[in-house]
């Protein structure tokens, strides 16, 4: 039995069959909607809940800017009317031997947000980028 939690830096992107290094991943959530009935000869003077549909939210990926690496920026322009470049993720969180240990399955996936860098001429820091992804499920398992 493991006796720490398992820390949250050490995480990998796959998609297409490529791996990508992020520096930050956040909106891995997920929520039941409520769905309240009311029926008139019930003798509890209140509403009966049952869980309804799942909702998901935004996933948002931030990484350092690579030179020659457009590859938020060549998703992005496959987006048009109706038309969709979806991909489905896999994101892994990794134990200290680079090997998966709670990994979320993102179904097809596409990007709505794209954030470029800010720039400031008395910064001193990493040059970000950001996409945000909009997905239609996520399953979670630790492996």
């Amino acid at each position: 039995m493991n006796e720490y939690p398992l820390p949250k830096f050490h995480f990998q992107v796959e998609w297409q069959g490529s791996r990508m290094g992020f520096t930050e991943i956040t909106g891995l959530d997920v929520e039941t909607e409520v769905i309240e009935y009311n029926e008139g000869s019930s003798k509890e003077y209140h509403s009966l809940k049952m869980p309804g549909r799942q909702k998901f939210g935004n996933i948002t990926l931030k990484r350092g800017v690579m030179p020659l690496d457009n590859e938020f920026f060549v998703w992005w322009n496959t987006v048009s009317l109706n038309k969709i470049e979806r991909r489905d993720l896999t994101i892994s969180l990794l134990n200290e031997k680079h090997e998966p240990t709670m990994v979320w399955r993102v179904k097809n996936a596409w990007p709505v947000k794209v954030i470029g860098t800010d720039l400031k001429a008395d910064g001193n820091e990493t040059a970000i980028e950001s996409c945000e992804l909009a997905h239609e499920g996520c399953v979670v398992s630790n492996e």
